[in-house]
Formats: structure tokens, C-alpha cells, sequence
């Protein structure tokens, strides 16, 4: 006759236990990496914002006179809007005109989102250029 030790093995409730720590485990990680990935894509959409607000302001360094407003598209999840509004500054200060210069990048995904970025900077002068003489050898 063959006798079975009780301290032998694991019996089937262990093993039932340990299957459900295990599910509930693997549940936590599979949310968390998903959530993690939404925000990588999440991350990518407002840096391409960022980086459009930032070539317009670049493109835009200077205004003119009256100011400005313009608003356009980017591919067909972006939209911006342009202004540009006379800033009150200190009289003391030198014979400048400088503006307010504003960017509002907007787009739609899990929501409406939007990124905003604001500059100052001078009116558009005509300026003379001055002639350059050659060096005389």
C-alpha cells in the first residue's frame, strides 16, 4: 500500500490562490503600460504644438504697423491663431513700437487640447541700407 504525505505538493486552493495574484498582477501591468503608452502619444501630439507655436513666432519677429491677427491650419488636427496687439510700455523708454505677440495652437483627441505661447516684439521698421564702400588698397 502507498501512502501520500500530506506536505507534499501544493493542494488545488493554493493553486487556485496563486492563479488569482497572478491575474490581478498581470491586470495592474497591462493598465499601466497602456496608460503609459497614451501618454507617449499624448507627449508627441503637444511637442509638435510647441514646435508649430514656435515657427510662427520665429517667422513673425518683427510686426507691422497696427498690429496683426491670423489663424491657419496644419495638417488636419491643427489649428492656430496669430495675434499681435500694441503693448503699453514705460515712455522713459527709447522710440520703440513693440507688440504683444500671442500663439494659440489648438487640436482635438481625447479632448480639446491647446498650447498657448506669447512673445514681444518690435514693429516692422523700413530701414535705409547704407551703402558699403571697398577697402581702399
Amino acid at each position: 500500500m502507498i501512502r501520500y504525505s500530506r506536505s507534499s505538493g501544493f493542494s488545488l486552493i493554493e493553486m487556485l490562490v496563486a492563479m488569482v495574484i497572478l491575474g490581478l498582477t498581470l491586470g495592474v501591468l497591462y493598465q499601466a503600460s497602456a496608460g503609459a503608452a497614451r501618454n507617449v502619444r499624448l507627449d508627441e501630439r503637444y511637442t509638435y504644438a510647441v514646435q508649430i507655436a514656435q515657427s510662427l513666432l520665429a517667422d513673425h519677429a518683427r510686426l507691422p504697423p497696427g498690429g496683426l491677427q491670423l489663424s491657419g491650419r496644419v495638417g488636419d488636427d491643427y489649428h492656430w491663431e496669430l495675434t499681435g496687439s500694441p503693448l503699453d510700455v514705460d515712455q522713459a523708454l527709447p522710440q520703440a513700437t513693440l507688440y504683444q505677440l500671442g500663439v494659440v495652437v489648438r487640436w482635438e483627441g481625447d479632448g480639446s487640447r491647446e498650447v498657448a505661447l506669447t512673445t514681444v516684439v518690435p514693429e516692422l521698421t523700413e530701414t535705409l541700407e547704407m551703402p558699403v564702400e571697398a577697402p581702399n588698397d
